[in-house]
């Protein structure tokens, strides 16, 4: 885990990253999605580093926060804070949980519930209910 480019602003994993093994983290002033990122600009307005600082991070729909993954991670860091999230994605990878399997889809992408997600991102195992007929 590259443990030193953390978390981005949206919460998702730079740490874990695959895409680009180049990556400095959205922080880094030469991120190619700096121009655009909605997230990005919206935590600069505000002069905070991370959308899990902010009032509205539970209900923020902005940008990528659209979408699960980040959504959920930035709740969960808001929950749990970053070194709790950091420690979790690091235990899970450590378990097998892969953050990227195929380009940027990977075992944190197989959900469509939030609570399940945070849970998964707790324990690294989906919860899973055995049915008996």
């Amino acid at each position: 885990m590259k443990k030193e480019l953390g978390i981005a602003r949206c919460g998702l994993a730079c740490c874990l990253c695959s895409e680009n093994q180049h990556c400095n983290g959205c922080h880094a002033n030469d991120c190619a999605g700096s121009a655009w990122c909605e997230v990005r600009k919206c935590c600069i307005e505000k002069g905070i580093d991370h959308c899990f600082k902010c009032d509205e991070a539970e209900i923020c729909q902005n940008g990528i926060l659209s979408k699960l993954k980040p959504h959920t991670f930035t709740v969960f860091a808001k929950k749990y804070g970053i070194d709790k999230l950091l420690e979790c994605l690091e235990n899970n990878e450590k378990h097998g949980v892969v953050y990227h399997r195929e380009e940027i889809v990977g075992d944190y992408d197989d959900f469509t519930d939030m609570n399940d997600l945070l849970e998964f991102i707790e324990k690294g195992k989906k919860n899973t209910l055995e049915v008996q007929l």
